[in-house]
């Protein structure tokens, strides 16, 4: 779905302009996302598998929902609103830890280049897995994994089964992951 999402310079500083996602993606234009990465008490993590349909990374485990930052739209609203629409979970802003903002840049056309600013938190998943709906057009399945080994196979070698994200990028989820288990003992 095309939608208008703000523009913002190579540091992420908004550059008091919109434009549609669409040309953001062809052009290479920085704009904001949002990633929230749902863990369970027991030390799980929740991985979402994109949709065949996707224009980018079909069928690979990713983050446990993602999506673009709404032109006006406030961060912490838009990630009530992709969890919403995504997973089918309502949850409140104040649900959401916030552990850092990533830049991404991937070029995977020379008409599809994502350059992303991912304001990234955590957040507590206190239903089953059974009881999230999966939004069709966007998630094929959606799996829960202990941490453990989750770090072992994104951290591993000759992995390809999920997104490429930095090692940084995963790096720093699994550690505030472990860090919010470890506190919750």
């Amino acid at each position: 779905m095309d939608e208008l999402v703000d523009i913002l310079d190579n540091q992420g500083n908004p550059l008091g302009v919109s434009r549609m996602k669409s040309e953001a993606h062809r052009e290479g234009f920085f704009h904001p996302t949002v990633h929230v990465w749902f863990y369970t008490s027991d030390g799980q993590v929740l991985i979402q598998q994109r949709g065949r349909q996707k224009d980018t990374y079909p069928l690979l485990w990713d983050v446990s929902v993602a999506g673009h930052i709404g032109a006006g739209e406030s961060i912490e609203k838009s990630a009530v609103r992709e969890v919403s629409e995504e997973i089918g979970l309502k949850i409140r802003p104040s649900d959401l830890q916030k552990i850092g903002v990533f830049k991404s840049v991937q070029k995977h056309s020379e008409s599809l280049i994502d350059c992303e600013f991912h304001h990234t938190f955590l957040c507590e998943l206190r239903v089953s897995l059974e009881k999230l709906k999966e939004q069709e057009s966007e998630v094929e399945s959606l799996a829960l994994l202990p941490i453990i080994q989750f770090r072992e196979e994104v951290l591993g070698l000759g992995t390809d089964k999920y997104v490429p994200h930095t090692k940084e990028y995963y790096s720093t989820i699994i550690e505030a992951l472990e860090k919010t288990f470890r506190a919750n003992l």
